[in-house]
């Protein structure tokens, strides 16, 4: 079986910034609150004319160049995303038309902000599946637009996102690089803390939902960072057990924006002595599902990895 890692990476966030001041009013708090509780200083904001599909392709597309391989190579296209162009078809039908991957299976996955870290672990487990003896790359995406389901008078979540999109090309590596594990833990019993209540089966868009407001993304921020101060400790510790590698080993932790201050927070209880965590919440804010794929593009492309041993939440490490 032959080592899957990461071939190349690509991100794409739009040319609109919004700074802390344009938000701030709405929301009734002021700039420097935003940053002094988030971390954050400006977000991106996709134009009218921009879909998920439009930002996901973009970086696509960079990851390919970067890869040095054509569109017509890729076994699959997976995009993870909680703000597809449409309900039906699937995002990733639209960006294997727009790259042009012509031979590739496309599919979303939606695990909302942790989906892109489910692609990739999918996408792995196929290439080392190795079905098809052609099948050598795969382009796993995260891109989400949330600009287009906030309510920006909620304080809660008016402040933290931003859009943008991230992409990895798998493919076969070196033995002894690639991805040598990952965890995907669920947590059901949560499922209240965030969420989009109507414009699904339970409650469909209605007059009466788009009145009160349901379209909007909600989020029980409190109830959220204690959750993640609880959980995410424990979720490295497990990825690090099951993975056979020591703590002091970690070189670089790429993690999921959610809020930078929250991670700075947490940052000395991960027990990561020897890592660097890396941030791009304070340029890009939260963008959902894109957020650890744009970072470790933004990393990749300073130079700072090179083949040292990373790990991203949720839960994957590679080297």
């Amino acid at each position: 079986m032959s080592a899957i890692g990461i071939v190349g990476t690509g991100s794409y966030v739009p040319e609109n910034v919004i700074s802390n001041e344009e938000i701030a009013a709405g929301a009734g708090v002021t700039a420097d609150w935003i940053r002094d509780k988030t971390g954050i200083g400006q977000r991106h904001r996709a134009a009218d004319h921009e879909a998920t599909s439009d930002l996901a392709a973009e970086a696509a597309r960079r990851a390919l160049r970067q890869a040095g391989l054509s569109a017509d190579q890729l076994a699959f296209v997976v995009v993870a995303t909680s703000t597809p162009d449409h309900p039906q078809p699937a995002t990733a039908s639209i960006v294997q038309h727009l790259i042009g991957a012509g031979r590739a299976a496309a599919f979303d996955v939606n695990a909302v902000c942790s989906g892109f870290l489910y692609g990739l672990t999918v996408g792995a487990q196929l290439l080392r599946a190795g079905t098809e003896p052609s099948a050598r790359y795969g382009l796993v995406v995260g891109a989400d637009i949330y600009s287009r389901i906030l309510d920006y008078s909620d304080r809660r979540t008016a402040v933290l996102f931003g859009d943008g999109a991230g992409a990895v090309v798998l493919g076969p590596v070196p033995t002894g690089l690639g991805v040598i594990e990952t965890a995907l833990v669920g947590h059901g019993d949560q499922h209240r803390l965030i969420g989009v209540p109507a414009g699904g089966s339970r409650a469909p868009a209605s007059q009466r939902t788009l009145a009160a407001g349901e379209h909007f993304f909600r989020m029980e921020g409190r109830a959220v960072r204690e959750f993640v101060q609880e959980a995410l400790p424990k979720a490295v510790s497990s990825l690090l057990d099951r993975a056979g590698m020591p703590a002091d080993q970690v070189q670089h932790f790429v993690p999921h924006q959610a809020n930078g201050v929250m991670l700075n927070e947490v940052w000395p209880d991960l027990g990561l002595p020897n890592a660097s965590l890396h941030l791009t919440v304070d340029q890009h804010a939260n963008t959902g599902a894109a957020s650890v794929a744009v970072t470790l593009d933004t990393v990749h492309r300073q130079g700072a990895l090179g083949r040292a041993t990373w790990c991203c939440w949720p839960a994957s490490a590679a080297g």
